[in-house]
């Protein structure tokens, strides 16, 4: 435990970013989840309909600097190939 003033401090705000980060990445991995599965039960329909949620989940996460920005890019693309590859 640090003796500092200004380390405590870096300490609490180290755990309140650290916990940001954590719902953040939970939200953006359910999800890009809940896509997966709708492309592995075989419903494009639904797939379609999850991927503006799974789009807005990955920007914010970028958005908070979470993840980076071209992680996020990646992920989507990733996304929408496979939402792609199913309805063709």
């Amino acid at each position: 435990m640090p003796n500092i003033k200004s380390s405590i401090k870096s300490m609490r705000i180290d755990a309140k970013r650290r916990e940001r980060n954590i719902t953040e990445k939970e939200r953006f991995k359910k999800a890009q989840k809940l896509v997966l599965n709708a492309i592995a039960e075989g419903n494009a329909d639904e797939a379609k309909k999850l991927l503006p949620a799974a789009y807005k989940a990955l920007d914010q996460a970028a958005a908070n600097n979470t993840i980076h920005k071209n992680a996020a890019a990646r992920k989507k693309s990733k996304l929408t190939l496979k939402v792609n590859s199913i309805t063709a």
